[in-house]
């Protein structure tokens, strides 16, 4: 129990170290903001083919689509991934007209402690000041940020599922389109978007691998698993009230690194980052496992993407669900468990097996009958074929046959229990 007398008693000096104790989460909170859209941050291996990983003076174009709204907003970038300090020399955020373009008039200035610029530390992020920018539930909203050095060691997304447009050398920040620009299937820096909080507003954060992140749906489409829910939740009566953003990263596990820097660290490295700081969750919905299992001995490419002796056991991966259910807990936050979805018939080589699916089974049968979970969703029952469980139905999977459609993502959306999140 907190004895506040005995703070009361403390010199002045001593209550100002006690104050300094508050965790940055539950200041943001009470400064009063809420997350309504999000991105995993990715470290990026070199690639000279990538123009978004090479960038020098140029200015790169980019699209966001939040969840709650509000009358300003307030954008998180990150150089965390970086190893030098990174100048950005501009930031404006516009409604959007098409990806190289924004409507005449909307465009506004992106402020970091007053200034137009400004440099982030390797490793860290950096916060923006308020912008008076008005955005409705759903709305979708341009950010156009300036390079003017060479950007050598980038943070960025990969699988962003909208394009993102790098112009010629020079400032573009204020243009109204960018002319004869490079597109990208990637997005880069920017990692969250935040509005001003109400009491009873929150937040459900999207948490695993690719089958959060979207893989397989229609680019441009926003027809992921967390976008459908958010549609959902916009014809409800008090969906307006929930934010749902997504910390999905493809190729993701829980218990290992990815072999190339774009699949992540693991989800028990990351969840502090992507899950539990962010501000206002409520609620986290986790699907995540189904590559620890897969991957050993599995081959994309010529690319290895785990040790054919790396073998995963059912036990391995309830002992990580265990430890992020315990640390969700600590932080008073539900953690909302789902089961992993079939891939018989996948069309990467080793990924499949029958030993694989034992263990899929067996963990998705503890994620229904343990009760460890605050709630769960079964995504599996909603995506399998009745005449082939280790499939996915047809009508749902897309041709990778490991990821649904849109259709099934929808699917996956609309089986949700809305209840969970009260």
């Amino acid at each position: 129990m907190v004895q506040f007398t005995r703070i009361n008693a403390l010199p002045s000096c001593a209550l100002t170290c006690c104050l300094l104790l508050v965790s940055p989460r539950a200041a943001a909170q009470r400064e009063g903001w809420i997350t309504t859209w999000t991105t995993s941050p990715e470290p990026a291996d070199p690639d000279p083919k990538q123009p978004i990983l090479n960038l020098q003076d140029q200015t790169v174009r980019e699209r966001v689509r939040i969840s709650v709204g509000g009358s300003q907003i307030r954008i998180r970038l990150s150089n965390e991934y970086g190893s030098s300090p990174l100048l950005v020399d501009g930031v404006t955020v516009a409604d959007p007209k098409d990806p190289a373009s924004i409507e005449p008039g909307s465009i506004q200035a992106v402020t970091f402690a007053g200034k137009n610029s400004i440099t982030i530390p390797a490793g860290a992020p950096a916060m923006s000041d308020p912008v008076a920018f008005s955005a409705a539930y759903g709305a979708e909203i341009s950010i156009s940020l300036y390079f003017p050095k060479r950007v050598t060691t980038p943070t960025w997304h990969a699988l962003a599922l909208k394009r993102a447009v790098l112009s010629r050398p020079g400032d573009h920040i204020r243009d109204e389109k960018i002319q004869a620009g490079t597109e990208a299937s990637s997005s880069i820096l920017v990692t969250a978007v935040l509005v001003p909080a109400q009491p009873s507003k929150h937040v459900i954060v999207a948490f695993g691998d690719s089958i959060v992140d979207g893989d397989g749906s229609t680019a441009e489409a926003d027809r992921n698993w967390p976008s459908d829910l958010i549609r959902r939740l916009g014809k409800t009566p008090d969906g307006s009230k929930l934010a749902v953003v997504n910390e999905g990263i493809a190729g993701n596990r829980l218990l290992g690194n990815g072999p190339i820097a774009s699949f992540g660290v693991s989800a028990l490295a990351r969840f502090e980052r992507d899950a539990l700081s962010t501000t206002g969750v409520t609620h986290i919905v986790l699907l995540e496992g189904i590559n620890d299992i897969g991957f050993p001995g599995a081959k994309l490419g010529e690319l290895s993407l785990a040790d054919p002796a790396d073998v995963r056991k059912a036990e391995d991966l309830i002992g990580a669900y265990q430890q992020l259910i315990a640390r969700a807990h600590t932080h008073g936050i539900k953690l909302i468990g789902s089961t992993m979805t079939p891939c018989e018939g996948v069309d990467i080589p080793g990924y499949y097996s029958d030993m694989k699916e034992a263990t899929r089974q067996a963990v998705n049968n503890w994620i229904r009958n343990s009760r460890a979970f605050d709630g769960l969703i079964d995504f599996d029952s909603v995506l399998r074929d009745p005449d082939h469980p280790s499939r996915l139905l047809p009508r749902l999977a897309s041709e990778d046959h490991l990821h649904p459609n849109d259709a099934g993502y929808q699917a996956m959306a609309d089986a949700i229990d809305l209840a969970l999140f009260q």
